[in-house]
């Protein structure tokens, strides 16, 4: 049985999850007519992946931290490569 969530954290998990939708909804609209100019992502997972997998493992605010550290990262003088969460 799993221990149930504090209530003070609801919020940032509610916010959390319109913000993994919103990016599942890019992900199924926007990204696949991206992806028609040739590649575009030089990181693997895409740094769309890379913000979901980080919300759900560090939450709302160091998530989102992380995410937008990766898209700031994401530029043509960086290698790119592997880099997970």
């Amino acid at each position: 049985m799993m221990p149930a969530t504090p209530l003070w954290r609801w919020p940032a998990q509610a916010l959390a999850g319109l913000l993994i939708l919103a990016i599942r909804i890019y992900q199924i609209t926007l990204s696949p007519l991206l992806s028609l100019c040739g590649p575009v992502c030089r990181f693997e997972p895409s740094c769309s992946c890379y913000m979901i997998e980080a919300l759900r493992k560090y939450g709302l605010i160091t998530g989102v931290r992380k995410g937008l550290g990766r898209i700031l990262r994401c530029h043509p003088w960086h290698p790119g490569g592997y880099d997970p969460p």
